[in-house]
């Protein structure tokens, strides 16, 4: 299975549609989401809630092939938190192979839109990701990775 395949389903089955809940919680205070598919397994660990930060890790035959470190949170008080992640959730959902980081470049539904802007390619990138309520900015992660070799 090509890389990029195993991150759109793994981050689909993992945060679009288990996160915010679906998290196992480890004594050190991270939350946990995993999925595996053949001999490859992906992790996503993060620390926090407002702000958080996380770490995305693939490995095949246990040994780490792809790393994403993000970090990030919400800019202002005036937002449904909830209403807000779920949003974001959404938005993960959508996912594409030429950008297996975040979400899409652009989607929009009702009063939000989500803005991910991205540099390089799914062996070395970085990007911004935004979530704006009624065109005001409410929310904003960074992200970074790589392939290992």
């Amino acid at each position: 299975m090509k890389l990029a395949d195993f991150l759109i389903e793994a981050k689909v089955g993992t945060y679009a549609s288990q996160g915010e809940g679906g998290e196992r919680m480890n004594d050190t205070g991270y939350k946990e989401l995993v999925f595996k598919k053949d001999d490859l397994k992906y992790r996503d660990r993060y620390y926090g809630t407002n702000p958080f930060i996380g770490e995305e890790v693939v490995s095949k035959n246990n040994k780490a092939i792809w790393l994403m470190n993000y970090c990030g949170g919400t800019i202002s008080q005036d937002i449904n938190i909830k209403e807000l992640y779920k949003f974001l959730k959404e938005a993960m959902s959508l996912i594409k192979k030429d950008r297996p980081f975040r979400g899409p470049v652009e989607y929009i539904n009702g009063n939000y839109k989500y803005i991910d802007s991205s540099n390089g390619d799914i062996d070395n990138f970085n990007g911004i990701e935004d979530i704006l309520y009624k065109g005001k900015k409410v929310y904003r992660l960074n992200y970074h990775g790589c392939s290992i070799k």
